[in-house]
């Protein structure tokens, strides 16, 4: 599985992954599984920013939740060595979306992350997944994300 040559095929570059920005690690493998920490979207070193449904649109929201995508397999490769190999499936997702209180599009925003997943990782992509909408996010960010990821032992 060649996730980089994917992301460029795709016209994605895979960012460096974040450092975390409180006390706790990025990724912690266990059991067969990673848990991936909850990711910020970036685009040119600064997080994306914004609210749903007040000076974000849907596509704005999906761009954002797309660059989260693109964080939490940086966060992968980073914690398996680049061995794209251990990846078995991409279990959960938990996106928070940063919403007003009319805002009820959190499905089709997450769909920005998810599509990803399904592009890199075909059917080991398709996951189980929560979109929620939230008043705040870390950093005034307009999407975060978590996930569960199956991995083969190294």
């Amino acid at each position: 599985m060649d996730i980089i040559a994917k992301l460029t095929e795709l016209g994605h570059e895979l960012p460096r992954p974040a450092a975390p920005v409180a006390s706790y690690v990025p990724v912690v493998e266990q059991g067969g599984l990673l848990y991936v920490s909850g990711q910020l979207p970036f685009r040119d070193g600064q997080v994306v920013t914004g609210r749903l449904g007040d000076d974000t649109d849907i596509a704005g929201g999906q761009d954002a939740a797309q660059r989260v995508a693109l964080m939490i397999v940086a966060q992968i490769g980073q914690a398996l060595n680049g061995d794209w190999s251990r990846v078995e499936r991409i279990v959960k997702l938990g996106v928070f979306v940063n919403s007003s209180p009319d805002f009820t599009d959190q499905a089709k925003v997450a769909n920005g992350a998810s599509d990803l997943f399904e592009t890199l990782f075909g059917e080991a992509g398709r996951h189980a997944r929560a979109a929620v909408g939230v008043a705040v996010l870390p950093l005034g960010a307009a999407v975060e994300a978590d996930a569960i990821v199956a991995v083969r032992p190294a």
